[in-house]
Formats: C-alpha cells, sequence, structure tokens
C-alpha cells in the first residue's frame, strides 16, 4: 500500500473547494480499498453542487459537503479488500458502477472505500477516460431499457438529443442494441462529428427536421426546448435522461391545458401524422456489449420533489413521465 496518505477535494462553501490530507481508510467487510487512477467530472451532479446548486431544484444542500463528494465517476486499483470479498484482489483494476448516493467519502480523492459489488474489473488496455465515466454508460442503459421493453429499438429510428457525453453514450448503446438507424441532434458541429465517428447514421442540427419522423428518441439534455422539440418529430416515445428542471408538454398545447386538454390535442395531432415507415433499415451488427443494469441502481433516477427532474418515457408529443426512486 501506498505512504502517501490520503489527500480529498472537499466543497466548503459554494465556489470553494479545498485540498485536504487524511489517513488512508480501511476496507471494511464487503468492501474494497481503492487507489483512484482518474474521475470523470459530472456536468449534473458535480458542477452543481459545486456551485450551491442543488441538483434537484428545491432541495437544501448543507456545507461544508461530505470529503471527496460528489465525485462517483471513477476507475482505479484495488489496494486491499475486506472480510468476504471475492472476486477482486489487490492490483486489479476496476471501475466504479453505481453511486452509493453521498452520504459517505466520494471520488475525488486519492484513496476510497466502495462496497465490492458497485465495482467491475476492466482492461488494462483501455485509457482511464474511456473507463471513468461506467457509471454514466450504466445510468444511460436505464433509458435504452425503458424504451427496449416498451417499443423495441430493433430496426428503429432512434435520435438522440444532446451529445455531450451521456449523449454520445446513448448513440454507441442505442447501436448496440439493434437501432436500425441512430441520428445525433446538437448544436454544435464538433459534437455531431464525434457522434458521427462513434456510429450514428447521420446528424442533425436542432433547427433542422428529419426528412422522416423519428420512431423513438432519448433526450440527453433535461432542455424543454430540446424535448419538446423531439416530442414533436418523434412517433412513439421521448426517453428522458437529462435533468428536467422545466414544465414539459405537448407543443403548442398550453400547460395549464391538463391531461383531458393534453390528449384532445394528442388525438387531432395523431390523425395528421404520418404512419410508421413501411421499410427499414436492417440492424447493424451490435457495435459492442454492455450488461444491462437493474433500474433502482441507477443513480440519476431519483424523483425526490414535484419538481425535480423526472426521468422515464414521454408518449411522443406529450404524456406521464413514468419516474423511479434511487435507494438511498
Amino acid at each position: 500500500m501506498g505512504d502517501q496518505g490520503n489527500r480529498y477535494l472537499q466543497i466548503v462553501t459554494p465556489g470553494v473547494s479545498e485540498l485536504h490530507d487524511g489517513p488512508i481508510p480501511g476496507a471494511g467487510p464487503g468492501q474494497a480499498l481503492v487507489r483512484i487512477e482518474a474521475i470523470t467530472t459530472c456536468p449534473h451532479w458535480d458542477l452543481h453542487l459545486a456551485s450551491g446548486e442543488p441538483m434537484f431544484p428545491g432541495l437544501p444542500l448543507q456545507y461544508p459537503y461530505p470529503p471527496g463528494q460528489p465525485g462517483h465517476e471513477a476507475v482505479g486499483r484495488v489496494e486491499a479488500v475486506g472480510e468476504g470479498v471475492d472476486g477482486l484482489g489487490p492490483g486489479m483494476r476496476v471501475a466504479a458502477w453505481r453511486d452509493p448516493g453521498h452520504q459517505r467519502p466520494g471520488c475525488y480523492a486519492r484513496y476510497n472505500v466502495f462496497d465490492a459489488d458497485h465495482l467491475l474489473p476492466v482492461p488494462e488496455g483501455l485509457p482511464a477516460t474511456a473507463l471513468a465515466p461506467l457509471e454514466l454508460a450504466m445510468c444511460v442503459q436505464v433509458s435504452i431499457d425503458q424504451l427496449q421493453r416498451g417499443y423495441g429499438l430493433g430496426d428503429r429510428r432512434v435520435a438522440v438529443g444532446g451529445l455531450g457525453p451521456a449523449g454520445l453514450i446513448a448513440v454507441q448503446l442505442a447501436r448496440a442494441h439493434g437501432a436500425g438507424e441512430v441520428i445525433g441532434v446538437d448544436p454544435i458541429a464538433e459534437r455531431r462529428e464525434l457522434a458521427a465517428g462513434l456510429g450514428a447514421a447521420s446528424t442533425l442540427a436542432p433547427e433542422e427536421n428529419p426528412s422522416t419522423p423519428f420512431d423513438l428518441a432519448i433526450d440527453c439534455t433535461g432542455l424543454k426546448v430540446s424535448i419538446e422539440a423531439l416530442m414533436d418529430r418523434t412517433t412513439a416515445a421521448v426517453a428522458i435522461f437529462g435533468v428536467l428542471r422545466e414544465e414539459v408538454g405537448v407543443p403548442g398545447t398550453p400547460p395549464q391545458a391538463g391531461a383531458a386538454g393534453i390528449s384532445r390535442s394528442l388525438q387531432e395531432r395523431r390523425r395528421t401524422r404520418p404512419g410508421p415507415r413501411e421499410e427499414r433499415r436492417p440492424a447493424p451488427a451490435a457495435a459492442g456489449h454492455h450488461q444491462p443494469a437493474a433500474e433502482s441502481l441507477c443513480g440519476r433516477s431519483r424523483a425526490v420533489a414535484p419538481q425535480a427532474r423526472r426521468q422515464g418515457v414521454l408518449p411522443a408529443l406529450g404524456g406521464v413521465t413514468r419516474t423511479r426512486r434511487r435507494a438511498g
């Protein structure tokens, strides 16, 4: 074990973070001590909390924030394991795949302790930058699973709105799960180029209309304008992965219209919308493999207040978002 001791980052007040030194923590039963190799900064959790803005609007925050938090996307090497741990040992390279919450020290640290079942062994040959976001990929997989169970991805035209880290992962996962065509939507040309290089069949700027409506879509922005644009261009459903901070409704329908008004609007608009395509492209070979994670384990699917982020599936052109709660 290293002799440098532990060092961790702590948010002491909004906008102010400090480095602190401390002892190396020990691994308890069922746990593993990991020396952190690299960590990904999550734009939703980390940057909001560092600036004093809660992840879920309206919730109170207390500072100083727990040591090392809110870091949760990390890769490193096992230094020691506690009693009862099988399948992990010193020297193994691992990545965190589950965020256990912020009631314990986080990954902005030289060393951190994890529950052993929150870690996955990862290949030696891949760079840390490709492995640290594994927890993000697990969460995006939940949205993929929602669409897969409800509608099936095979041979579908699937749009991904927002081509940041989550959106680029969504492009790859949609392909890996057999989507017939993946279309990336983003205002930034460089991001669209990245998506094309990762398997998107085509890309669009938000102001561009697709030649054929999308069958399904995943929004990775949480922005009202993005979600409603996807709803208006999609025939079946839109999965919301991004952090939703605004009211979202059927484009052209006042939010106060209520469920009955939305229902009437949907019926009227669907009578005039084109039906599903008669011809579809054959599904490509899987672009990779991802082990689906249980929905209850997704670290970004908690709906904690009516105005908080809701993650789920919206029927295209509007509807009720299904929500799930995160344990912990």
